[in-house]
């Protein structure tokens, strides 16, 4: 199966499919949609997959383009933006608090919206990834089916909306100042996406959430802030990296699981736009009490994948090393004590739980 991609015909499917999601990136671009290269792609591969349209995808996309992404946001990291950055540790605790409050009550509304279990219900609403979550929903007895579709959903309507909200509430930011380095050293940004690489290969058997970001994010602060090795990603490896993740992004709808679940599906839009609602609130708090601007702490609270929501921060030229910071907290708190919440939703919901956890 996998070896058929690169047949003539399987080739030439594969290339039609990035040729359109270019296509769609550069009309995205003409009409003043923002964030263009990734939600063009997006949104036409969505529409493509939903009507039964498979598009074949590059092998580690997604995961290349991450790279890429994370080596561009840890070389903007300086001593006086990781100071800046520790010192909102406590609003990241209280932020992750939140984030954990707000989808612990979407749970108790998704299930007699979707009619699913309530093992079901806490899963694909908890702000983890989809793979974990699915995963430990069936140990559970819930179904990893619709724990996927809304966590699919969810993030699709978020990274879908939010870059338009952040957009139309808010300016955007100033590029950094770059030193002038003229042409781009293109033998050392080859060295510095390798070792970015290594490091989220290495990374991989870690706990740490999202390797593929995360490390490259990790190589940069270090490479950038020792001087050992200081690059400026070009702008146009980032558009190719919107492009792989927006087109990874759509073709994640699978329109027989869509079909087979629509109850689900609607559902989990209404709990999608409950969690930006609620989002949007926090924002207001934080950007009061932690004296940052109402965009960066709307992204920061987000209940997205990280990758889309500091994609979107640092394309437009917003604090995308803070809004890492806030969503690798999330992550990080979330995974280590989903089980510990979960035991309290069941205990309220008045069900009974495996004895693994109690």
């Amino acid at each position: 199966m996998g070896a058929s991609r690169f047949r003539p015909r399987g080739l030439a499917h594969l290339c039609l499919t990035y040729v359109c999601a270019t296509g769609a990136g550069y009309l995205g671009t003409w009409i003043g949609m923002p964030l263009p290269w990734m939600l063009g792609p997006f949104f036409l591969l969505a529409a493509a997959s939903v009507f039964g349209f498979a598009m074949p995808i590059i092998p580690m996309g997604r995961e290349l383009g991450q790279v890429a992404i994370g080596l561009a946001v840890g070389m903007r990291f300086t001593p006086a933006v990781l100071l800046a950055t520790t010192a909102l540790i406590p609003h990241m605790m209280f932020s992750t608090l939140y984030v954990i409050g707000y989808t612990f009550l979407a749970a108790f509304l998704l299930k007699p919206l979707a009619q699913v279990n309530n093992v079901s219900a806490f899963f694909a609403t908890a702000a983890g990834g989809v793979a974990d979550m699915a995963s430990v929903s069936r140990e559970y007895g819930g179904d990893p089916g619709s724990v996927a579709i809304v966590h699919a959903m969810r993030v699709a309507l978020v990274v879908a909306v939010v870059p338009f909200l952040v957009f139309f509430l808010g300016e955007q930011g100033t590029p950094p100042v770059m030193a002038a380095t003229g042409p781009v050293n293109y033998v050392s940004l080859a060295a510095a996406l390798v070792v970015a690489y290594l490091v989220a290969i290495a990374l991989k058997r870690t706990p740490l959430p999202n390797p593929w970001l995360v490390g490259p994010i990790l190589a940069g602060m270090a490479l950038g802030v020792s001087e050992v090795l200081v690059v400026d990603v070009p702008k146009l490896l980032i558009i190719v990296a919107q492009i792989m993740l927006g087109t990874w992004l759509g073709c994640q709808f699978k329109r027989d699981l869509l079909v087979r679940l629509p109850r689900v599906t609607f559902s989990a839009v209404a709990t999608a736009g409950l969690m930006i609602c609620f989002a949007a609130l926090g924002a207001v708090a934080l950007s009061y009490f932690g004296d940052l601007p109402f965009t960066t702490s709307f992204l920061a609270l987000a209940p997205a994948a990280v990758t889309e929501m500091v994609l979107t921060a640092k394309v437009m030229n917003l604090d995308a090393e803070i809004v890492t910071a806030f969503h690798v907290m999330r992550i990080a708190v979330v995974s280590s004590t989903v089980l510990l919440v979960f035991k309290l939703y069941m205990r309220m919901k008045g069900s009974q739980i495996g004895s693994r956890i109690q």
